[in-house]
């Protein structure tokens, strides 16, 4: 597993460096108009390149090193091939849009809708259970039910990364905790596999942050943002249904960040009446950006915004960790997971608020 990872994250690295330094042509089709935009110059977008590359030669090698004999017991056997094939729709999808930015909302939202049918045909996915006796011993009746949860899963998620996805190193080093917080309840139930996949998918992702932070010099584009979202979520559906010690709610905790980020910018778009489609810079990561982050006296603009970039994601990442701590300690308790995902949607929309009424406290701006 841990040569895997080597691979996953020199590869990544490597193609990362190469996008720098040779692809940068197609980065000026990017709007300076565009609202999400905290950056001055042609960066590229195609860091979900990088990362698609280190996983998958990554799962290759582990394929093979299984029919081999599997030595090192990484346990990848040929069903990977069907966790590739879910999760390719999404990423071309997403890659196609940071090429041209041209690809319409709709395309994409089909094609990680594909992917979600692909992880339902191919991957065998499905929602055993719900935590809750007097829900689990419903859904039986309704098994429509749980497919319906699995193809939102897997085609809402990359679109939750995506939202998330504003600052140097904010999404990856959120991407890199959660496969990480995975990968450690899966060898807590004895599921090496799984977890051999979700390390190599970190090791990656640590490959491109090379680039992505602090410097800015190569971004995720929405190709990283779905592959993230498509693999944690066919991840966190895989760990639920084959090891019955895992709560349902571990994942949704361990995710409750980018998930709640999008059903509340989903709500206060269709509060003022604006499509949820419609790029804006009112989420929480851009309200941070502009009224906790101190601002950085310099001469040149371009560094000014750099620094204050660079100095939001932490703020973030320590948000992400109030949720996934908890997860990791209490994975199999249903009913621990459940209160701390309601106590993170009070401090979300309670620090919300409190940021857009100038209401911070004067510690937090220090």
């Amino acid at each position: 597993m841990i040569w895997l990872s080597l691979v996953a994250f020199v590869v990544a690295a490597l193609a990362a460096g190469f996008i720098v330094r040779w692809v940068r042509s197609h980065a000026a089709v990017y709007g300076n108009g565009m609202p999400q935009r905290f950056h001055h110059g042609d960066v590229p977008r195609l860091g979900g390149v990088a990362i698609l590359l280190g996983a998958l030669v990554a799962w290759s090698l582990g394929v093979v090193e299984t029919l081999l004999g599997d030595y090192a017991s990484v346990r990848l056997d040929t069903w990977v091939y069907a966790w590739m094939a879910a999760l390719l729709p999404s990423a071309v999808g997403g890659i196609a849009e940071d090429l041209t930015q041209r690809l319409a909302v709709r395309y994409r939202l089909a094609l990680t809708a594909a992917s979600g049918i692909l992880a339902l045909l191919l991957v065998g996915l499905e929602v055993p259970r719900t935590g809750l006796d007097w829900l689990d011993a419903w859904l039986p009746m309704v098994p429509w039910v749980g497919s319906l949860v699995v193809l939102l899963a897997v085609a809402g998620l990359p679109h939750a990364f995506n939202i998330i996805d504003g600052y140097n190193g904010l999404a990856g080093m959120v991407a890199l905790i959660v496969c990480l917080a995975l990968a450690h309840v899966a060898l807590q139930v004895g599921d090496r596999a799984l977890a051999a996949l979700l390390v190599t998918m970190a090791a990656a992702t640590a490959g491109f942050l090379l680039w992505n932070y602090p410097r800015g010099m190569l971004f995720a584009g929405d190709g990283g943002a779905y592959i993230w979202g498509v693999v944690i979520a066919l991840a966190s559906l895989s760990l639920v249904q084959r090891n019955p010690a895992v709560s349902p709610w571990f994942p949704m905790l361990l995710l409750i960040y980018p998930v709640w980020e999008t059903v509340f910018s989903i709500y206060r778009k269709w509060v003022r009446g604006v499509s949820p489609g419609v790029a804006d810079a009112l989420h929480f990561h851009q309200l941070i950006y502009r009224r906790i982050v101190r601002s950085v006296f310099h001469d040149d603009e371009s560094r000014r915004m750099l620094m204050r970039n660079n100095r939001t994601s932490p703020y973030l990442w320590g948000f992400t960790l109030l949720t996934v701590v908890p997860a990791v300690l209490f994975w199999s308790n249903t009913w621990v997971l459940m209160v701390f995902c309601a106590l993170f949607v009070v401090t979300y929309v309670t620090a919300y608020l409190a940021i857009v009424r100038f209401k911070v406290p004067a510690w937090l701006r220090h």
